[in-house]
């Protein structure tokens, strides 16, 4: 017999994580970016049979490069890369060669030459 959920499971935890991530397609190009993403220290990837997740903490960088690489084609940019994933978390950053992904939005405005104004709670 199973335990029946209490209250604790659904409490909300509004903290960040300082984790930022994606789901990708477990396709030819999902399966290529999950295994140059692996290979990447603070990077982890689990496979499900339909999706590929690749989360870390503070940052996620995609070379677009590294990718069209492993693919064994000549380009792959940041748009055939959105095409890739259903899903992101944290504040994507979209550079000609480069897709970022940061978990604190300041860093994520400095990456484009942004100055975010602080915020009184």
């Amino acid at each position: 017999m199973s335990e029946r959920p209490t209250e604790e499971r659904f409490k909300s935890d509004r903290t960040s994580s300082n984790r930022c991530g994606v789901t990708l397609s477990a396709s030819v190009e999902g399966n290529a970016i999950a295994e140059v993403m692996s290979e990447k220290p603070g990077v982890e990837v689990v496979k499900y049979p339909a999706m590929i997740r690749v989360d870390a903490d503070d940052r996620l960088v995609f070379d677009m490069d590294e990718i069209a690489e492993a693919l064994g084609i000549e380009e792959f940019s940041p748009e055939d890369f959105e095409i890739e994933t259903s899903t992101h978390y944290g504040r994507m950053v979209k550079m000609d060669d480069r897709v970022l992904l940061f978990a604190d939005p300041k860093e994520a405005a400095e990456a484009m030459g942004m100055d975010l104004p602080e915020v009184n709670q």
